[in-house]
């Protein structure tokens, strides 16, 4: 029996010990030269001997390797154009944030990211600085706020927010600061949610999943109705990417996300 991310469970014919399991839209069950088509989402069971396995692990790598590739340029220059062409805007935001709250005008948080390494995920400040404390003293008041902060990781209506602060949440704008750590590589345009640490045990088993991934400023989540979904909704989001990323993928989560930031603010 082969245990898959989510809870979901296969069984191999003793006679195909090595089998290999992957996900796909409308595949085939190749066994002893039958195919049998499996629903549209099912998984696949492929048979075959090790030349066959050989050559499809090796069109894999190559096919991942050039996304990878196509994936870092693109990063790379739209991250450079967003900077530049919005560089008034973060002029004008660290201006302001200075003004009605003073220093730092960045907040930096420990995330975990590809292969386990841990980075200084950036933002804009939007909340006081004496927001780490002020957390504790709510949750150990308010066990309504304890119960919302973790199922959510955030409150909806958190008083630790400062004015300018929730201008830039609602826009989306607080996350400008994350194009930086996309330009030093330790964050892509698109990728899962960046988690901090002690999130990684409500992944489960598909904690591999994100581990495998760069972190990214938008992905699934970000344009599946965040304020909408559950936290374990949001781990199969991730685990729904990583089977599936393709630079196509990319593209259009990109374009949701720009439809997302223009009409739809609701955040978790």
């Amino acid at each position: 029996m082969v245990r898959l991310c989510g809870g979901l469970h296969l069984n191999c014919p003793a006679q195909y010990p090595d089998g290999v399991i992957s996900r796909g839209q409308q595949g085939l069950i190749m066994i002893d030269g039958e195919a049998n088509k499996t629903p549209r989402g099912g998984f696949m069971l492929y048979a075959y001997d090790d030349s066959v396995k050989q050559g499809l692990e090796l069109r894999k790598v190559r096919h991942l390797r050039s996304y990878f590739v196509v994936k870092r340029l693109f990063d790379v220059t739209f991250s450079v154009l967003v900077i530049v062409f919005l560089l008034p805007a973060i002029a004008l935001i660290s201006l302001c944030i200075l003004i009605s709250d003073g220093r730092p005008v960045f907040y930096r948080q420990k995330r975990i990211g590809r292969d386990g390494r841990v980075f200084d995920c950036l933002k804009f400040r939007t909340m006081r600085r004496d927001a780490d404390r002020l957390l504790k003293e709510l949750l150990d008041q308010n066990p309504v706020l304890l119960q919302e902060w973790r199922a959510c990781q955030k409150l909806r209506n958190d008083p630790r927010i400062h004015p300018i602060g929730h201008f830039l949440r609602v826009s989306s704008l607080d996350e400008l600061p994350q194009f930086l750590n996309v330009l030093r590589g330790e964050m892509s345009v698109v990728g899962p949610r960046p988690i901090v640490e002690d999130e990684m045990a409500r992944y489960g088993e598909c904690i591999n999943d994100y581990l495998m991934m760069k972190p990214g400023i938008t992905g699934l989540w970000q344009v599946s109705g965040r304020s909408d979904t559950s936290y374990a909704e949001r781990v199969q989001l991730d685990a729904q990417y990583f089977q599936n990323r393709t630079t196509w993928l990319d593209l259009k989560i990109v374009w949701r996300t720009v439809g997302v930031f223009l009409f739809d603010h609701n955040g978790c």
